[in-house]
């Protein structure tokens, strides 16, 4: 019986087929793996801490914040300057900057005179421009009067956000002492021509020398309208009432 396996050129059953050398199984899959990472263990760490790295810093980076298109000042500007697309830029900033009243178009801005000097960057809302935006933050029923001082060389000693007295001097008859009134007390300056002021929509005015716009309440607008006619007006500083 062996003769006859012999003859037929058989091998055994623990012989290689072809070579009649013993088999030998191939490694598995999880084995070459692991031969690979054995071999190249520096290359996994990195790529590990590459990875890691990526991911911390996508954790730390916040996602980008919606943002608005706001108007702000190009350069350093004075007040009653007339604005163009020359004066204003367009920014983005978060929804939370954005304060009331502010544009968004520089359209909307096109020939506004500002009522207060602004800052380069600064973002433009109504507050700053000649307009009904001054009375922002003032007592219902606050009107804006305009007023014509008797000395327009004193406007150079008062600026927007000032308190002021506005008295009436109409002593004008010879040999008759000045009688002076105080029309209006601690009102609060919104705007003078002696700020670099130029005529403007607001004003309704094609002559704004000596010129000075006030805050008053319903009685105080009622007693200054029209006083610039009765006699001569002066304004005197007075501190802040605290």
């Amino acid at each position: 019986m062996p003769s006859i396996f012999r003859n037929h050129g058989l091998s055994s059953p623990r012989q290689n087929f072809r070579t009649g050398r013993p088999g030998r199984s191939r490694p598995s899959g999880a084995r070459r793996l692991s031969s690979w990472l054995n071999r190249n263990r520096r290359l996994v760490v990195a790529l590990l801490l590459c990875a890691a790295a990526g991911i911390a810093v996508q954790q730390l980076t916040p996602a980008p914040e919606h943002t608005v298109t706001a108007m702000a000042s190009a350069r350093d500007l004075p007040a009653g300057a007339a604005l163009s697309s020359n004066e204003v830029v367009p920014v983005k900033v978060p929804p939370g900057m954005m304060p009331a009243g502010a544009f968004t178009d520089v359209s909307a801005l096109q020939g506004k005179q500002l009522a207060a000097p602004l800052r380069k960057g600064q973002l433009i809302s109504d507050t700053q421009l000649l307009g009904p935006g001054l009375l922002a933050g003032t007592e219902p029923g606050s009107a804006a009067v305009p007023l014509r001082m008797a000395d327009p060389s004193s406007i150079q000693l008062v600026a927007p956000g000032q308190l002021v007295n506005i008295v009436m001097t109409n002593g004008t008859d010879f040999g008759k002492a000045a009688e002076s009134e105080v029309l209006a007390a601690s009102v609060p300056v919104l705007w003078t021509s002696g700020q670099g002021g130029q005529t403007g929509q607001w004003l309704g005015t094609g002559e704004t020398e000596g010129l000075i716009v006030v805050a008053a309440d319903p009685e105080q607008a009622r007693r200054l309208a029209g006083a610039s006619t009765q006699g001569k007006l002066f304004f005197v500083l007075v501190g802040a009432q605290g």
